[in-house]
């Protein structure tokens, strides 16, 4: 796999991770509770930039951690493994389209209740930078149910590269992957409506659902096609 197609799955693999809706939703709430306690706008912009950068280095560390452990299983990965990816990718796009939000009002997700209820606890009590960074830490791990299939796809990825194109390619997903949380960041520190915010999330949550088992499905043939076809049929 060249670097152009390694770069290239690994930035869908991200874009995925960063239509996933949690983190949007602990931070919309940590907003929303920040304001309506009156709390200046400089500390609103401490909590939400906090709570950015525990997400960012949730996704950095979870995607490192995972690649070394992949490194040390496989070194170079088994057509199986990528036919097995593939298959956990097909799994969790379906699995987005029939389950990842709940049958109601709103845009409540499907996570498990306890994360679910931990999460609406933390948010609530939030008043320090270092409480709302490890609330970011805590989004992150709230969806890994979800965001494990893109970080496997992009890991599997990583493990081929030479050490330099792997940290970029950390830093990219890192990036990328954060591209929604930076964009509510910013709405929310330059004085948008948090009513109008979720109000538009509410009305293209089914297109946002849809999107994200897509892309899970074109990350799909895109991998089929770079390291199965092209590469034969053996599975060693």
């Amino acid at each position: 796999m060249d670097i152009f197609t390694s770069f290239a799955i690994i930035s869908l693999a991200a874009l995925v991770h960063a239509s996933f809706q949690l983190s949007i939703s602990v931070l919309t709430l940590l907003s929303g509770h920040s304001i309506g306690a009156r709390h200046s706008q400089a500390r609103l912009f401490r909590l939400t930039t906090s709570f950015v950068f525990g997400a960012g280095l949730m996704t950095m560390l979870l995607l490192s951690l995972l690649s070394l452990f992949l490194l040390n299983i496989f070194g170079d990965t088994p057509k199986i493994v990528w036919a097995a990816s593939c298959g956990l990718l097909v799994g969790v796009a379906i699995s987005i389209w029939l389950l990842y939000y709940r049958h109601e009002k709103g845009t409540t997700l499907w996570v498990p209740r306890n994360m679910a209820d931990y999460l609406n606890r933390r948010t609530k009590a939030t008043k320090l930078s270092a409480e709302a960074f490890g609330l970011g830490l805590s989004s992150v791990i709230g969806e890994i149910l979800f965001i494990i299939a893109p970080l496997v796809i992009t890991a599997l990825v990583l493990i081929q590269l030479s050490p330099i194109w792997q940290l970029l390619g950390i830093v990219t997903y890192t990036f990328i992957s954060l591209l929604s949380l930076l964009t509510l960041w910013v709405l929310i520190g330059s004085g948008h409506s948090l009513g109008k915010i979720q109000k538009w999330r509410e009305s293209n949550k089914h297109f946002l659902q849809f999107v994200s088992g897509l892309g899970l499905i074109v990350l799909v043939f895109f991998v089929f096609v770079t390291e199965i076809l092209n590469t034969g049929i053996g599975i060693t």
